[in-house]
């Protein structure tokens, strides 16, 4: 099972060198940041676990992972969500269909008679915590101390490779959802090569929120990464016809990427181009191409003709 150590790839964006860390390689059930984000808990024993317990969005790419840990593991997964859209239990797809054929028990809160208007969280630790050690609690995407051992050895990966390389400078760039990955990359190269740093864009929620959860993870704001602005405020989720320009234009790359994430954070790293930035840029490919299942027909739907599609 392959999780750690991937190739670095060279593509060209226009004129653009810019050198893929390819995560995505990385074995499927644990693809891209989730291997990382979870390696303390393949890499360690909890003999006393018996319940694992997330939440998230039914097609997150940590509902899959999670699932697949649970089984590893011999532990039962419990994973809340929201609401469970009637057209995804109807035509399971993308990681959903993934997770319950790994025997995930999808939790949907909105037929819950005791929710009480609580989200996820709140309603996970106040309706579903015991406080045995029987019981372990993944918060949404991993955001969580137990990330850092995993993303401190592929932050090991990436001063090793530039060293290499022989680059004086770098730059990592990656999207963000909860900024998890991003904020231990960063405090991680403040000691291994400070000529490294990191780069990132607000995928989920706006720039507010993620610095939000830099400061949950990390009070110190000189540990935090960059946070490059987008163009506009983009709403998660929602289909945007320059996400899917974008998309197919890294088609040309000769590497997939996935829709969700992946096609702002290249926008922003464009913006920084078209704004005079010109340092190396080392772009993580954080995996989560299952999910492009769901997302690829929403988008053929709608902007399908346009492609010629």
């Amino acid at each position: 099972m392959k999780l750690s150590h991937t190739q670095v790839d060279t593509v060209y964006l226009g004129q653009h060198k810019v050198y893929v860390k390819r995560d995505d390689l990385l074995h499927p059930e644990f693809s891209g940041n989730k291997a990382r984000k979870f390696a303390y808990f393949l890499d360690n024993d909890f003999p006393l676990v018996k319940q694992l317990i997330g939440y998230g969005s039914p097609q997150a790419n940590s509902l899959y992972s999670l699932s697949a840990l649970a089984k590893l593991k011999g532990w039962r997964l419990d994973f809340y969500v929201d609401h469970l859209p009637h057209y995804l239990t109807a035509n399971p797809c993308g990681n959903y269909r993934a997770a319950q054929a790994l025997g995930a028990n999808i939790i949907d809160l909105s037929r819950r008679a005791d929710r009480d208007g609580l989200d996820c969280d709140s309603y996970i630790r106040q309706r579903v915590l015991t406080g045995s050690d029987e019981q372990l609690l993944v918060p949404e995407g991993g955001r969580c101390a137990f990330a850092e051992p995993g993303v401190a050895q592929l932050a090991k990966e990436i001063a090793s490779w530039k060293y290499a390389e022989g680059l004086t400078k770098l730059v990592v760039f990656l999207p963000s959802g909860t900024g998890t990955t991003a904020l231990y990359l960063q405090k991680q190269f403040l000691t291994l090569d400070p000529c490294i740093s990191v780069m990132t864009c607000a995928v989920v929620g706006g720039d507010d929120y993620l610095r939000k959860q830099f400061f949950e993870l990390e009070e110190d704001e000189a540990l935090h990464p960059q946070i490059v602005p987008a163009a506009k405020r983009y709403h998660f989720g929602k289909l945007y016809l320059e996400f899917y320009q974008m998309w197919h234009e890294l088609k040309a790359t000769g590497i997939e990427f996935e829709l969700l994430y992946d096609p702002l954070g290249w926008l922003c790293l464009k913006s920084c181009w078209q704004q005079g930035f010109s340092k190396p840029v080392l772009y993580l490919h954080q995996g989560g191409l299952l999910g492009n299942q769901s997302m690829l027909p929403r988008y053929q739907r709608k902007y399908g003709e346009i492609f010629g599609e």
